[in-house]
């Protein structure tokens, strides 16, 4: 029998939601326990300083918002900075915008000045998809799309697609576009503008100082144990020590895989210091072709230092970034939503509303990809 302190909540992991669900709790006078597995807090959003930079050990993140009460929330914990996500596209050394917008069209089809000329481009090109996809026993009979790369032929036509789209795809899921289901993109934001912030939120930045300040305040108040995995220590017993249990690891995991395993998309970091203050010029350089492994390389300081301060800084951070099939040990990222996993986690969501007293939240233990803001917000809404 456990005759220790009983909390209000037993928090299972320090990411945005477990940590965002502490400070909700914290702030209505309730006591919390916040476990996590990993040696430090902050689940994916962790940040590690490498030569006076905060590195994002677990990829970009990069936080953006529509909904205002989101944004004040978190800058009344930590201020955030000014960052604007525009990435860039290498294809075989050739350079596009990102996302698509007039420099981008301008980049691909350098005789294209105008908006007009450039959705005349793009429609002449959906056109010709279309009619590759025509039953050729009715020219007015479009065939619905059986495949990623016959969506985003109709959405974007072919040079955009074959530079930007296909092989990026490809490396990114692991098969081919034509093996991919056409959900994935249902649709592809053609901006007929020279704009290239890549969010359409008005509300965007970086914590100043990292994200790891942003989490230590939210988890002000709560009592913390790291290097603590839920499952060894407290899976059988945690209703002894707390009234509540916010659970925010793998769904199928918390059921032992009774139903079996939800697939994942995986990501790997291959992270190097560079004895030059700037490497590339920018936060993000996606890698469009397969003949680059990788996916994109990030380089950490252009999320905080702009200007003369980059330069303050004689040397630079950055991380390869490479898609792989997840495998037990690795670390889940990203789910995949096609009808054998998207039947399975709703029995596991079934068997998830029969718990008492447990809330499952977040990425992992709702198995849906989530934006950060839309994090928090779940867990805002969660406590009551």
């Amino acid at each position: 029998m456990y005759k220790g302190q009983k909390y209000d909540f037993l928090i299972v992991g320090s990411g945005l939601f477990g940590s965002t669900f502490a400070y909700k709790a914290n702030q209505a006078g309730k006591s919390c326990l916040v476990i996590d597995k990993r040696p430090q807090l902050g689940g994916n959003v962790y940040c590690e300083k490498t030569e006076g930079i905060n590195v994002h050990k677990y990829g970009a993140h990069i936080f953006h918002t529509a909904n205002k009460a989101v944004w004040d929330f978190v800058n009344s914990l930590v201020p955030f900075n000014r960052y604007t996500n525009s990435p860039v596209a290498n294809y075989h050394g050739e350079l596009y915008n990102l996302p698509f917008n007039m420099n981008t069209f301008c980049q691909i089809w350098p005789d294209v000045k105008t908006p007009a000329e450039a959705r005349a481009r793009i429609d002449e090109q959906v056109n010709d998809a279309i009619k590759l996809l025509n039953d050729a026993n009715d020219a007015n009979d479009v065939r619905e799309p059986r495949n990623l790369e016959e969506q985003a032929l109709l959405l974007v036509g072919r040079d955009i697609y074959e530079k930007l789209i296909k092989e990026y795809t490809e490396k990114q899921w692991g098969r081919r576009c034509t093996e991919l289901p056409a959900f994935i993109i249902r649709r592809l934001p053609l901006r007929f503008v020279f704009d290239n912030n890549y969010f359409n939120d008005p509300y965007q930045g970086i914590p100043i100082g990292g994200y790891n300040l942003l989490i230590d305040k939210l988890l002000e108040g709560a009592e913390i144990k790291t290097n603590c995995d839920f499952f060894r220590e407290y899976k059988d017993s945690w209703r002894d020590i707390a009234d509540a249990l916010v659970y925010t690891g793998q769904l199928d995991e918390y059921f032992d895989f009774r139903l079996g395993r939800l697939d994942w998309r995986t990501v790997s970091f291959k992270t190097r210091i560079e004895d030059t203050p700037n490497y590339q010029g920018n936060a993000v350089v996606n890698y469009t072709s397969h003949d680059v492994p990788y996916t994109r390389v990030i380089e950490h300081k252009h999320f905080e230092s702009f200007g003369q301060a980059v330069y303050d800084n004689p040397k630079t951070v950055i991380s390869e970034e490479y898609s792989t099939e997840f495998k037990t040990g690795m670390e889940p990222y990203y789910p995949v939503n096609d009808d054998h996993n998207n039947f399975l986690v709703d029995q596991y969501r079934s068997l998830a509303a029969k718990e008492n007293n447990v809330i499952f939240g977040g990425r992992l233990a709702e198995y849906k990809y989530y934006d950060m803001d839309k994090v928090i917000e779940r867990a805002l809404s969660a406590f009551v």
